[in-house]
């Protein structure tokens, strides 16, 4: 399967690698955030957010993103603090298309000095370069403008809304698709000019 070995990938601030049994609890702080609870979509009221996450729940998931084989999820390590400050997922392939989903997490300990953006471009290097995809997509909302400021950044194309996508507090939320091609990719590496 494409994504039975686990890379680890290193850049300059951060290092993707696969998930350590000491991550949980930088993953359970991330995720109780309820910033990420909001910005994910994985809540619809501000209320929800301030739930805590079930650790038990967490445990089993992070638990087994190691042997999964047709998806990659990997730990974004803060290089200077040498903490898991997020995560990185290649997910739903469609091997006859050579596509994958892309999403990112980053924790508040990771917010604000580039880690995000980084951490977007090493796993579009090695999607592209080692993985041989053609096809890497996302949808992020409307009212996270920081993310689809990272995800230009490192290359993607808008290409699309599903209007009304979310209803979070009351509230009917956009969601935007983006996109990287392959070409595009080998064009750029993840810094595209204008």
């Amino acid at each position: 399967m494409l994504f039975a070995a686990k890379p680890t990938l290193t850049g300059e601030r951060v290092v993707l690698r696969p998930f350590e049994d000491g991550d949980l609890p930088a993953m359970t702080e991330a995720v109780a955030d309820p910033e990420v609870g909001r910005l994910t979509g994985s809540f619809h009221t501000t209320e929800e957010t301030a739930q805590p996450p079930d650790r038990e729940r967490l445990r089993e998931w992070y638990a087994t993103r190691n042997a999964q084989t047709d998806r990659l999820d990997l730990a974004v390590v803060d290089r200077v603090s040498g903490e898991c400050v997020g995560e990185v997922v290649l997910n739903e392939w469609e091997e006859a298309d050579a596509s994958v989903n892309f999403r990112i997490l980053i924790g508040p300990r990771g917010r604000d000095r580039g880690l995000g953006t980084e951490a977007t471009r090493l796993v579009l290097a090695h999607a592209f370069e080692v993985a041989g995809l053609h096809r890497v997509s996302l949808e992020v909302y409307a009212f996270n403008p920081r993310a689809q400021r990272v995800y230009a950044r490192a290359g993607f194309v808008r290409e699309g809304v599903r209007r009304d996508a979310l209803r979070f507090d009351g509230q009917w939320v956009d969601a935007i698709l983006m996109s990287v091609l392959e070409d595009e990719w080998r064009e750029h590496r993840g810094h595209p000019t204008g």
